[in-house]
């Protein structure tokens, strides 16, 4: 994708950044990394994500690789960041592989500890099934934001349904990339996927039987105690993840609004 993009809506702006350092030893960037980002102008919320080994959204931890995910006041407040703060100055100089992506939301549904941080760019759901969360009728690659904080009584069943659910994603045709991520370990968990299409994410949300079966137990034995999915198309995408941009090609730009304006790539 074209580090240079046509603007994003007048509303805030998401970016997703996953860093992969030489040793486990980046851990300690999780608690130094926060007083920072509390000082952080025009940061309207942000979380460090510790995440899972490879594409897996099962248990297990990849101590190298680390997530940042954040909203934004506006484009100006992300290039200070990206310009000026220590923490992406920490990414190029010592991050073995960097990839970042500017996202704009355009449906999102439930809470993240207690927030709703992703405010949608349209005028809001296209009518399709769940509140326009799968079926928004547009072109172009899509990128997935799930989050659970699961109940501790939960949890044995939780886990011993993630596996089916990831084979099930990892075979699925027209998904680019996914990555699991955790917040707190084991509880809070979350991923991130980036899909060729609406309809490819569709196909997995009700073709796709493991996904399918696992909705269903989550819905009748109330597995969650709190939840969120969101959508975003993505642009202004930069560096590489695994080896490569997934994102890379021409693809359409974000979705603008009244006073939306040229932005610079991450």
């Amino acid at each position: 994708m074209s580090a240079t993009s046509m603007g994003t809506s007048g509303g805030s702006v998401v970016t997703f950044h996953l860093q992969r350092y030489a040793d486990r030893g980046a851990m300690r960037h999780m608690a130094f990394d926060r007083p920072v980002l509390r000082r952080t102008g025009g940061l309207l919320f942000w979380r460090l994500l510790g995440t899972g080994r490879g594409a897996s959204t099962t248990l297990g931890a990849d101590l190298r690789r680390w997530a940042l995910l954040a909203v934004w006041r506006d484009e100006q407040a992300v290039e200070e960041f990206l310009a000026r703060s220590p923490i992406p100055a920490r990414w190029r100089r010592e991050a073995i592989e960097t990839w970042h992506v500017r996202l704009t939301p355009t449906a999102s549904r439930g809470r993240w500890n207690g927030a709703e941080p992703f405010a949608p760019a349209t005028g809001g759901p296209d009518g399709g099934p769940d509140g326009g969360l799968y079926g928004e009728p547009r072109s172009g690659p899509v990128a997935v934001l799930t989050r659970a904080s699961i109940r501790p009584s939960r949890l044995p069943a939780f886990y011993r349904s993630a596996p089916a659910v990831d084979r099930s994603l990892r075979a699925q045709e027209g998904c680019l990339a996914s990555v699991g991520m955790g917040e707190w370990p084991v509880a809070r968990q979350a991923t991130f996927s980036l899909w060729r299409d609406a309809a490819a994410v569709r196909a997995f949300a009700y073709a796709g039987r493991a996904h399918r079966e696992v909705v269903e137990r989550v819905r009748a034995h109330d597995w969650y105690s709190e939840e969120l999915f969101a959508r975003f198309v993505p642009y202004a995408s930069a560096g590489t993840w695994d080896g490569a941009d997934p994102l890379a090609g021409p693809l359409p730009g974000p979705i603008a609004g009244p006073n939306a304006g040229p932005v610079a790539g991450p």
